[in-house]
């Protein structure tokens, strides 16, 4: 019995997934869009990758005919954020 899997031949490590990750999203985001995605990565970093999620699926279905812009990218960041709530606070 080998102790080698084979499966470790098929499946990409985290570090070429990331590599890819980052090669696609070049071609998908103009500059300015890649350095607020970068940007956000460093805040929120769940939401950075929700949206670039988003962007890779996008780009896999064929719906994207050309970069996104920074612009398109504020509107898709937007739509993605969760409202924030709004507490009151009432003092007798």
């Amino acid at each position: 019995m080998s102790s080698h899997n084979s499966n470790d031949d098929r499946n990409p490590s985290d570090a070429e997934v990331s590599a890819l990750k980052e090669n696609a999203l070049k071609t998908l985001l103009t500059a300015e869009a890649r350095l607020r995605l970068n940007n956000v990565r460093l805040v929120k970093p769940e939401l950075a990758a929700m949206v670039e999620n988003y962007l890779l699926g996008l780009a896999s279905q064929g719906r994207l005919n050309s970069q996104i812009s920074d612009d398109q990218l504020k509107q898709i960041l937007l739509s993605t954020q969760q409202p924030k709530r709004d507490f009151k606070i009432n003092r007798k």
